[in-house]
């Protein structure tokens, strides 16, 4: 977990240093455009970030928004937008998009479907992988944690229209996430079923958690479950049965 901490120390310095470089930028051309039919065209910045068609970064640090629900990208980009989310060069991206721009935007890169990296290998104890997998699949009622398949599938690939899929992520950029809403660098609309959950978590859960994920082979079929196939079961603003 040391390296973990470590990890975000850098990136949390890397934001700030990056927020103060970027206030000088103009306004960006394409976040004032109206939609067009040349998405792919104005959607190429993203990929210098993300990977190609936004298939994630090689060490897994930045995330795969191809293929994800559209509800969910609009869902993230809103957030940055609004501040629910911190991220300098994420804020400069779509800090002027209208609402019409980023479900454009999420509507293109929910379309793709490029390769998914190759399982981590897991570095942890077998005790401590099958305690990850418990809370995975089981959650912890002694501490009203529900099970992460609870809301993003029994295969991990998410649910239709709002809900991430969390297979072929990797474990650091999962670690990450959870210790956003743990310290506060993280939200979403009201009420925040996440951060609850990721505040009830220790950093071995965490670690454990996020191990078995990413170890995990993934389902031949990578496709978000249909509309209403769960029900989360703790209250989630960010959820909807509909697009």
């Amino acid at each position: 977990m040391r390296r973990y901490f470590l990890t975000r120390i850098r990136k949390a310095l890397t934001g700030i240093i990056s927020a103060y470089c970027l206030l000088a930028l103009p306004i960006p051309a394409w976040a004032q455009q109206a939609p067009s039919n040349n998405t792919a065209e104005r959607a190429a910045p993203c990929f210098a970030c993300h990977g190609k068609e936004g298939q994630a970064t090689s060490d897994g640090s930045l995330p795969r928004i191809a293929g994800k629900p559209a509800g969910y990208l609009f869902n993230q980009l809103a957030n940055f937008r609004d501040g629910r989310r911190n991220n300098a060069q994420m804020t400069y991206m779509v800090g002027y998009m209208s609402d019409r721009n980023l479900r454009e935007f999420a509507d293109y890169f929910a379309g793709l479907h490029p390769p998914y990296p190759a399982p981590q290998a897991p570095n942890l104890p077998a005790a401590e992988l099958e305690r990850g997998r418990l809370l995975v699949l089981q959650g912890d009622k002694t501490r009203s944690i529900p099970a992460c398949v609870a809301c993003h599938g029994e295969r991990l690939t998410g649910t239709q229209p709002s809900i991430p899929g969390l297979a072929g992520l990797s474990r650091g950029y999962l670690a990450w996430q959870f210790g956003s809403w743990k310290d506060g660098h993280r939200s979403a609309a009201a009420p925040d079923c996440m951060a609850r959950i990721a505040r009830s978590l220790t950093p071995q859960d965490i670690g454990a958690a996020t191990a078995w994920i990413a170890s995990q082979r993934l389902p031949d079929d990578m496709s978000a479950a249909p509309a209403g196939a769960v029900k989360p079961p703790i209250p989630c603003g960010s959820y909807t049965e509909t697009p």
